[in-house]
């Protein structure tokens, strides 16, 4: 049904790795997100909540520095006590980011950088990338024209990077920092996941700014097209939801011959999409051409 749709897509669809590791651990953790494309002037779309996290680089990246070159001027008298009131000092703890990286994938060679727009209320934002020589798309996505189409019942697609496979990265111990790497796998499969439309959402009656969709959006496909059999672009993950279905169990049953207790409750988990109409007129707010039909 979406096979045509999702090549499509994928033209313009382009992953966001992210590696990041928490203090006191040497372990390097991988993350994605997602973006696409709308024209050949180097704009993109991605969710606000994505963008935010670029904001949180130079800070956190910025304190583990700061902590370092504090930590190595320390004489070794009371060394230990002194690094407890550094990491005091600059609030570090197990369970706050030591280090954290993003990088763009096959999207433009040169550049001077990336700028972001981020909407001021909704989940969504903008990227410019500035002075690039390529951009490595060439097809664009077409928006849906009338956004009062968009029925309960419809099916969509939405395509994403939410399993992250690459391995290009390490923890340097002498530099005692993360870091991309030359070697390992570079890229990470693309993930569709198609839902039916079952509500719309809005921050009053009668307007609609996004839409529900049956299955959930996948971690990772944060700023991705929803999209239809025709390959149209509807509107973009943003969150998945959990509605209380209401159904415990609390009962025993039988596993290899041994009774065990069973404990839980259900929940339908859904994803939420920013609608098109709302993606659009943000776009227009800020000059970026884009195609609808």
């Amino acid at each position: 049904m979406f096979v045509a749709a999702i090549e499509r897509a994928a033209e313009f669809t382009r992953p966001l790795h992210v590696i990041f590791r928490y203090f006191g651990s040497t372990v390097v953790r991988p993350g994605t997100a997602t973006l696409f494309f709308v024209n050949p002037d180097g704009w993109a779309l991605t969710c606000r909540h994505v963008t935010e996290q670029f904001a949180l680089v130079n800070a956190v990246n910025g304190r583990y520095r700061a902590f370092k070159a504090e930590r190595a001027a320390l004489g070794e008298k009371h060394r230990r006590h002194q690094v407890r009131d550094l990491e005091r000092k600059y609030g570090l703890g197990k369970d706050e980011l030591a280090e954290l990286k993003f990088k763009v994938i096959n999207c433009i060679d040169g550049g001077s950088g990336i700028r972001a727009i981020p909407h001021p209320t909704l989940d969504i934002a903008l990227l410019k990338f500035q002075d690039f020589t390529i951009l490595h798309c060439k097809t664009f996505p077409v928006f849906a024209r009338e956004g009062g189409d968009l029925k309960q019942g419809m099916f969509l697609c939405r395509l994403g990077f939410p399993f992250p496979e690459f391995t290009n990265f390490a923890y340097d111990v002498t530099a005692d920092a993360i870091d991309w790497t030359a070697e390992g796998r570079q890229d990470t499969p693309r993930f569709p996941i198609e839902g039916m439309v079952t509500r719309h959402s809005g921050p009053a009656i009668g307007t609609i700014t996004g839409f529900e969709l049956s299955t959930p959006g996948l971690r990772g496909q944060s700023g991705g097209p929803a999209f239809d059999a025709e390959g149209r672009v509807w509107g973009m993950q943003s969150e998945t939801t959990h509605l209380d279905l209401d159904f415990d169990v609390d009962t025993e049953v039988a596993r290899g011959g041994v009774r065990k207790p069973v404990k839980e409750s259900a929940f339908l988990h859904v994803g939420r999409c920013v609608h098109v109409d709302a993606l659009k007129a943000f776009m227009r707010e800020n000059n970026v051409a884009f195609a609808d039909g």
